[in-house]
C-alpha cells in the first residue's frame, strides 16, 4: 500500500508540475491517449498506476526534448 501511495503522490506532483510549468501541455493531457484507460471500468493497481506514471515522465521528456531542439 505504501508503493502505490508513494506512485499516487508522484503523479500528484508531477502533474502539478506539468500544470503550473507547462499549461500548454497539461491541457492535452485528457486527450493524451496514453493517459486514456482502455476499458470503461480499469483495473487501477500499483502496476496500471506505475505505468501511468512512467507515460508522464515520457510525455514531458518528449516534450522539453522537442521545445529544446525547436529553440536551439
Amino acid at each position: 500500500m505504501k508503493d502505490l501511495q508513494r506512485i499516487l503522490n508522484e503523479i500528484t506532483q508531477l502533474t502539478t508540475h506539468i500544470e503550473t510549468d507547462y499549461p500548454e501541455l497539461y491541457r492535452s493531457l485528457d486527450e493524451n491517449p496514453m493517459t486514456l484507460p482502455v476499458s470503461k471500468y480499469p483495473h487501477m493497481d500499483k502496476v496500471v498506476m506505475q505505468e501511468y506514471l512512467e507515460s508522464l515522465k515520457q510525455l514531458l521528456e518528449h516534450y522539453l526534448d522537442e521545445h529544446k531542439t525547436q529553440n536551439s
